[in-house]
């Protein structure tokens, strides 16, 4: 799966008249590199959520034949469900499009994420009955997610502000491995029936803050629209979800103006 329905935002004004999936990155847009490193692994069906210029993306699509792929489009025009929100409205579509019988797992690919990642390499380290292994990275950022040493998720800090948020009662987040989200991840088809087992307890799947205190809205219920972060986080006190960060990993988040050039110079793409 493509996230490609944000509003790209941080990318204005290139975005005020064409989404950020077809923002131009060495001559082809961000959809198509993306697309086009999914074929290069053998991915053979993708599902991408559309929902900012919608229509152009389809007629894009459209106009290069799916580059040859089963693509289905799951369509949140009316509704922005957020991530988490997002790959929940598409399980009828992940469930269907699921081509290899022997696998029980599925990719999210954010469509600004540019980077030389092995995605075959990525794939085969999924571990066996985890809910989801999540590409990190050391690279300098804001926002981490916290890791214990055997990389099982354990919570998220926000440096800049200190705020903290676990499925832990007082964690120490300096006792903590600390990497920034890389925008892929591995998730099991499990991750439906999770959601509906914390929609239908959701007081038993808490956030805590810093001090140890629940946080406000994190003990309640998911709904259509929710970050998969968040979800992550709560899910994490009762499921494993990994973090990877494979060596020699570049990456680059094309999520401001800046970073266009930045892409471009990279020998990415």
């Amino acid at each position: 799966m493509i996230f490609a329905a944000g509003l790209g935002t941080r990318l204005k004004p290139l975005t005020d008249t064409v989404p950020k999936a077809l923002i131009p990155v060495s001559g082809q847009p961000l959809l198509y590199h993306v697309i086009m490193k999914l074929k290069a692994a053998g991915v053979e069906e993708i599902i991408i959520n559309v929902h900012h210029f919608a229509g152009l993306i389809k007629e894009y699509l459209h106009a290069n034949s799916n580059f040859g792929l089963k693509i289905s489009i799951s369509d949140e025009t009316s509704f922005l469900r957020d991530t988490g929100g997002g790959i929940r409205y598409a399980k009828s579509l992940l469930l269907a499009n699921n081509a290899d019988p022997a696998s029980d797992f599925f990719i999210v690919h954010n469509v600004d994420i540019v980077s030389n990642l092995d995605l075959r390499s990525f794939e085969l380290s999924t571990k066996a009955g985890s809910l989801a292994t999540l590409l990190v990275s050391k690279r300098v950022t804001q926002r981490y997610f916290l890791f214990d040493d055997s990389m099982k998720l354990v919570g998220w800090t926000n440096v800049s502000t200190g705020e903290v948020k676990s499925p832990y009662v007082n964690i120490d987040p300096g006792s903590c491995r600390r990497f920034a989200f890389g925008g892929i991840h591995m998730i099991s088809d499990s991750i439906f029936d999770v959601f509906d087992k914390i929609d239908s307890s959701p007081s038993e799947f808490p956030l805590y803050d810093r001090y140890g205190k629940v946080m406000a809205g994190s003990d309640v219920s998911f709904g259509e629209k929710f970050s998969i972060v968040d979800f992550y986080l709560r899910a994490a006190a009762k499921y494993d979800v990994f973090g990877n960060a494979p060596d020699g990993l570049r990456l680059i988040d094309v999520g401001k103006v800046d970073t266009l050039s930045q892409v471009e110079s990279s020998g990415l793409v």
